[in-house]
């Protein structure tokens, strides 16, 4: 994931939007492809391009690419085809989403966004595809080393690790996956696992097996420690409760992801996990309100959230005819 802060599109901030999507991974881009294909004013607010996919090494399950793709490379192709539907791109994170009336149409079909930079932006639709970001360990010493040996993105940070000692911490395919990218790239790695068997595909499985890389399961860490950088982490056995420490250089967190909707939690439209359930139109309660992509905690796929972003678009298109119906018939 990386940030464009600086390459913000100008648009008109007087403009009322048909579709203002929020986030631009797999969910949030494909749902402005759709939109703007259907000839909807729209436009998109987010912080970074790609979201997680920008910080996945190789992607395998996505179709159409049976070799696999770089997740950056997926992120950027999907980045060309918006910018050449010529979908302004506004980089900027937004601190909350409040209805408000509009004259020409009824009920509460125009959204203020407003963002960090204290700007505000007026749409007749929006939708919600922030994703989720990387959960966190919660141990003492993980948030004073981010950044000096704790990272949740093996492709930003691996290089850094070249002949050093890290360990992966998860049991899931990303885990795996990270894991193996570490090993390609000459990190010396050991995986710790808080189960006793691991999450992800089977077909990932026998390859970390056969890469042989060292593995600790049934085992938690419990604190990272160091002076200026990570030097040693503390681990402890679940079933045992026995502890001891080992001497690494970096620790690499993958054990999966939280929803980023404190935005929005004012308008009751999230569960009691942070997440925003959908109908199959993707329709959250409020109406105009869309969601998708992990963000509306389903199975957290590629090829899922692309589904969930086109739904959306259909129905943020389908909400403004039926508004505009109402209009001409008046």
């Amino acid at each position: 994931m990386f940030s464009l802060g600086g390459l913000s599109q100008r648009v008109d901030e007087t403009k009322t939007w048909d579709v203002l999507i929020i986030g631009a991974g797999p969910a949030g881009f494909t749902a402005a492809i759709y939109a703007a294909r259907y000839g909807l004013e729209t436009i998109i607010i987010s912080k970074d391009i790609g979201g997680n996919i920008a910080l996945t090494d190789l992607i395998e399950n996505y179709p159409g690419f049976p070799e696999g793709i770089k997740g950056a490379e997926l992120a950027n192709r999907m980045h060309e085809q918006v910018k050449k539907l010529g979908v302004p791109i506004i980089f900027d994170e937004v601190e909350r989403i409040e209805p408000a009336e509009c004259a020409y149409y009824e009920g509460p079909c125009k959204f203020h966004v407003k963002t960090k930079n204290g700007k505000i932006y007026k749409a007749r639709t929006v939708i919600i595809a922030v994703g989720a970001e990387p959960r966190k360990l919660r141990v003492p010493g993980e948030d004073k080393f981010y950044g000096r040996g704790v990272s949740y993105c093996a492709t930003c940070d691996g290089p850094l690790f070249k002949g050093k000692d890290v360990i992966v911490v998860g049991g899931g395919n990303t885990a795996l996956q990270e894991a193996l990218y570490l090993k390609e790239i000459g990190v010396n790695v050991t995986l710790i696992h808080r189960r006793d068997r691991f999450r992800a595909d089977k077909i990932l499985q026998d390859r970390f097996k056969k890469a042989g890389i060292p593995t600790i399961l049934n085992t938690v860490v419990v604190e990272i420690k160091g002076d200026q950088k990570v030097e040693s982490v503390v681990l402890q056995n679940v079933k045992t409760g026995e502890k001891f420490e080992k001497k690494v250089d970096g620790v690499f967190v993958f054990i999966g992801y939280e929803p980023k909707t404190d935005f929005v939690k004012h308008l009751g439209i999230t569960d009691e996990h942070g997440y925003i359930p959908v109908d199959m139109h993707m329709r959250t309660k409020v109406k105009g309100l869309f969601a998708a992509g992990d963000i509306t905690n389903v199975f957290k796929q590629i090829t899922v959230a692309v589904g969930q972003g086109a739904i959306a678009a259909n129905s943020a298109k389908e909400l403004l005819e039926e508004w505009r119906a109402q209009v001409n018939e008046e």
